[in-house]
């Protein structure tokens, strides 16, 4: 039955190619979506096992966090570029969603225990209906299938639809993100330690403006994690 089995799938991968999402490798099984070869090369910044490392930092006198780090480092022409470019602009959810398992199994040996729930950066409805889903979602998804924690999706909103941030400055990025964010539901929020959670982080201005509403909710605590960090 099994030399059935392997046979058909054979046959399907002849016409229907499963790839790598990293370098387009065939020699990878249908349940996965990176190459052993990829995943051996993914550039990890072991920033969850470090108090006050870069992102942290980042964040410092700007807005007020318990925890944040970012799984690995972003580059140009990158395989960590290449899986994000898959996941927002090539509608490849299942990379996002195993690299947001990638992300819960750091997050679970680290001293982010005491998060209460997960908040994926939301996107403005024009550019999540364009886009079909929104990507922090999809990683917040991946993390939640290996850590116990509940996403919630529609505490807060995107007013909104801001251009994209890849080309500006980091004083213009902060401007352009004044009154984009605001709590819809507080309910959801209030007493509770909010993981904010998007794709990659440079300046934070996204970050730290979302954040800053959540924060004006009673009694939240914030933290931060994000798949990448642009250096």
């Amino acid at each position: 039955m099994s030399t059935v089995s392997s046979a058909v799938t054979d046959f399907i991968h002849l016409f229907y190619p499963h790839v790598c999402a990293g370098c387009s490798s065939d020699i990878i099984t249908i349940n996965q979506e990176l190459c052993l070869r990829c995943v051996s090369q993914l550039p990890s910044t072991n920033f969850f096992e470090q108090r006050g490392n870069p992102v942290e930092k980042n964040f410092y006198g700007r807005l007020n966090i318990v925890n944040a780090a970012s799984g690995y480092f972003f580059t140009k022409y990158s395989l960590i570029e290449a899986l994000v470019y898959e996941l927002k602009y090539k509608g490849n959810k299942a990379v996002g969603l195993e690299m947001g398992k990638r992300l819960g199994t750091l997050l679970l040996s680290s001293p982010y225990d005491e998060v209460d729930l997960i908040v994926p950066l939301p996107l403005n409805a024009r550019r999540l209906k364009k886009r079909g889903y929104n990507q922090a979602t999809i990683l917040a998804e991946g993390i939640a299938t290996v850590w116990d924690k509940p996403v919630v999706t529609d505490a807060v909103i995107r007013n909104v639809n801001t251009e994209t941030q890849t080309h500006k400055g980091r004083v213009t990025r902060w401007e352009n993100m004044d009154g984009v964010f605001a709590v819809a539901k507080p309910s959801l929020l209030q007493d509770k330690h909010i993981l904010l959670v998007d794709d990659v982080v440079t300046t934070g201005a996204s970050l730290e403006a979302c954040g800053a509403e959540i924060l004006k909710v009673p009694g939240t605590k914030l933290s931060i994690a994000t798949l990448a960090y642009t250096i």
